[in-house]
C-alpha cells in the first residue's frame, strides 16, 4: 500500500493511492496514518479494503506528511560510505545519531524555509524508515517486523548551525520545514529490497545526488536493533538513515540553497518530493 495524509496543514485526512493513481480517502476507516494504525494487524485490515470503493479526493489536493502525530524523528550521520569520503569524515565505529525535531516535519510538496542568517542551507536525500511494532531491545533477526514502511525524507541541513555553532549537530538539522516526508508511507510488502533502491536529487534541475541504498555501512535492521538498546521505538516514530554523496557542502567549490530555488528528489518506489526555497 501507498498510505498517505492529504489537506490543509494541521488537518490532514488519512488516505492511499489507488491502482489507477487515483488519492482514496480512509477517513472513514481510521482517523489518521499515526500511532496505532501503523501496528501490523491495523495494516493488514486497511491492505484488505477495495480502494476503488473509498471516496475520490480531488486532484491535486496538497499532500501532508506521510505519517502523522511522529514522537521522534531519529537521524543517522555518515551513513553511506561514498558520502563520508566526500566529506572527508572516517567511517563511524557506531551508528552516529542525532534528531530533528518534529515541528521540522512538513509536507513532501511544501516550502523549504531558509533560516534567518542562515548562509549554508544544504539538501540531503534520505530513505526514512517508519516503525509499526513498537519495541525496546529488538534483536537484528526481528527488526524488520517492526518496520511500518518506507518514506522519502529530506534532510535539510543548515551547516554553519550544524558544525561551526559548538559540539552538537541538532542545531542545524531541526528548523522548521526542515524534514519533509512522503509523499507515501509504502507497505514493506511493495518495496523488494529496501537496500536496493536508486535515489537522486537535483536543485533547479542540476541533479548533485545519484546514488543507490546499497552504499548504506549500517543497514536497516542494525539501526533498529542499536537504537532500541538506548530508546524504546514506538508506533510512528521515524528514522532517516542517512544520505549518498551530492549534498552542496561536499561539491568543489560549496554550493548553499537562496531563497527561490527548487529542489526535486526521489526513491526508487517511493515517489517523489519537490520544495521552492523561500527566505523566513
Amino acid at each position: 500500500m501507498k498510505l498517505l495524509r492529504h489537506g490543509s496543514r494541521g488537518n490532514e485526512k488519512p488516505g492511499l493511492v489507488a491502482a489507477d493513481g487515483s488519492v482514496r480517502d480512509l477517513s472513514g476507516r481510521v482517523s489518521d496514518i499515526a500511532g496505532d494504525t501503523l501496528l501490523p494487524e491495523q495494516l493488514a485490515t486497511l491492505a484488505a479494503l477495495d480502494p476503488m470503493a473509498l471516496p475520490t479526493v480531488e486532484e491535486g489536493v496538497r499532500l501532508g506528511p506521510c505519517v502523522g502525530r511522529v514522537g521522534k524523528f531519529i537521524c543517522i550521520g555518515l551513513n553511506y560510505a561514498d558520502h563520508a569520503a566526500e566529506t572527508g569524515a572516517e567511517l563511524p565505529a557506531e551508528p552516529v545519531v542525532f534528531n530533528k525535531w518534529t515541528s521540522a516535519i512538513c509536507g513532501p510538496n511544501d516550502n523549504v524555509e531558509i533560516p534567518r542568517d542562515s548562509q549554508k542551507t544544504d539538501w540531503e536525500v534520505e530513505l526514512a524508515v517508519v516503525i509499526g511494532q513498537p519495541g525496546r531491545y529488538i534483536e537484528e533477526r526481528d527488526a524488520m517486523s517492526h518496520v511500518a514502511g518506507y518514506c522519502i525524507a529530506n534532510d535539510v541541513s543548515e551547516r554553519e548551525f550544524q558544525l561551526e555553532r559548538g559540539a552538537t549537530w541538532d542545531k542545524g538539522k531541526g528548523c522548521d520545514t526542515f524534514g519533509p516526508l512522503g509523499p507515501w508511507l509504502v507497505t514493506p510488502d511493495e518495496i523488494a529490497d529496501p537496500h536496493r533502491l536508486a535515489m537522486w536529487l537535483e536543485v533547479d534541475g542540476h541533479r548533485y545526488q545519484d546514488g543507490s541504498t546499497e552504499t548504506m555501512v549500517f543497514r536497516i535492521p542494525r539501526l533498529i536493533a542499536y537504537l532500541s538498546r538506548f530508546m524504546s521505538l514506538q508506533s510512528g516514530d521515524v528514522i532517516s538513515t542517512g544520505t549518498p554523496p551530492g549534498v552542496g557542502m561536499g561539491q568543489t567549490p560549496k554550493i548553499f540553497l537562496q531563497a527561490g530555488q527548487t529542489m526535486r528528489l526521489g526513491i526508487e518506489g517511493l515517489g517523489e518530493q519537490c520544495q521552492r526555497t523561500v527566505q523566513a
